[in-house]
């Protein structure tokens, strides 16, 4: 037998078990187009022909009905000895490298890296911080933690937080110097502090209300690539940002920042771990993904109840 990819394998039994290979995908979390590549590698590796297309069914060949009878009970069996190592931590060693959003990263992620090292005393870390989208496709990362999908499509996207958007706020001091904006229109009579992406200047804000969308093009006197100086910023006084509840959630809660216009929802804006390949998902990085969608709940649960929406 001539597999070379496990994950090829674990395709193979899910379309088998979901009978769609677009079912397969969803269930693993790749992409269509990455599923069909995997299977028609694994079938290529192997010689045969292990599915019947048509246009409105999928079965098994008789290659298929002997390949899914053998290898279920062996990837079972792997499972339940990775499971086992596991649970003595004997895998979790070596070195895991992640590059994490500026500002989450250094005021909500690190305390949560040290609980998981606490746990895991045997693993290395090597942390960067920097919201460039492009440092995920460049730098030397086993993982990266980001708002939004990434630009490559055949990257693996695991959610971390489904539900989070951007929303308006400013400092209590600001807002008794400059009046309170009742609607995203009256933002063009504020400073607004922009976020940078690159080159890119992020200064057209989108925010929608009972079917209603206004996209208004903002102003102001400073602006980052850094989403931590933007908000260090607005709690100083200095004007309104547009970020991520995940963000701004804490200072709103302390009392150092007011959200605005509460009634208009702003972007969506879910928080993923980014992996450049399924097959470097290791044990390592299903753990720690586990430790912070366990973190990531527990603050939105908290954060829920200062959101006014």
């Amino acid at each position: 037998m001539n597999i070379k990819n496990l994950a090829d394998l674990e395709l193979f039994i899910a379309t088998a078990q979901c009978g769609s290979l677009s079912a397969a995908a969803r269930q693993l979390e790749i992409s269509p187009a990455v599923a069909s590549a995997g299977l028609k590698r694994l079938e290529s590796n192997l010689g045969v022909l292990l599915f019947v297309r048509t246009t409105r069914s999928l079965r098994l060949t008789a290659e298929g009905e002997r390949l899914l009878a053998r290898s279920q009970p062996l990837l079972q069996e792997l499972s339940d000895l990775t499971e086992e190592l596991l649970a003595g931590h004997s895998l979790i060693r070596g070195e895991l490298s992640l590059s994490l959003p500026s500002d989450l990263g250094r005021n909500v992620i690190l305390p949560w890296l040290d609980e998981f090292q606490e746990q895991h005393p045997a693993l290395k870390l090597r942390v960067q911080l920097s919201d460039r989208i492009t440092d995920v496709m460049r730098e030397p990362v086993d993982v990266a933690i980001r708002y939004g999908q990434p630009p490559d499509s055949s990257q693996v996207a695991l959610p971390l937080v489904t539900e989070n958007q951007r929303v308006l706020c400013a400092a209590p001091q600001y807002l008794a110097r400059h009046g309170m904006p009742n609607h995203p229109s009256e933002l063009s009579a504020h400073n607004c502090l922009c976020f940078r992406v690159g080159d890119a200047l992020y200064n057209r804000w989108r925010f929608t209300r009972d079917g209603d969308v206004v996209e208004i093009e903002v102003r102001g006197n400073r602006s980052a690539d850094d989403a931590d100086a933007v908000r260090h910023w607005t709690v100083a006084g200095h004007g309104i940002c547009y970020r991520s509840w995940l963000d701004v959630g804490r200072d709103v809660m302390a009392g150092l920042l007011t959200v605005i216009c509460p009634s208009w929802q702003g972007e969506s804006l879910p928080l993923n771990l980014i992996c450049p390949d399924r097959r470097q998902l290791s044990p390592t990085i299903r753990l720690l993904r586990e430790h912070l969608q366990h973190r990531f709940e527990a603050y939105v649960r908290h954060a829920a109840a200062h959101l006014p929406i």
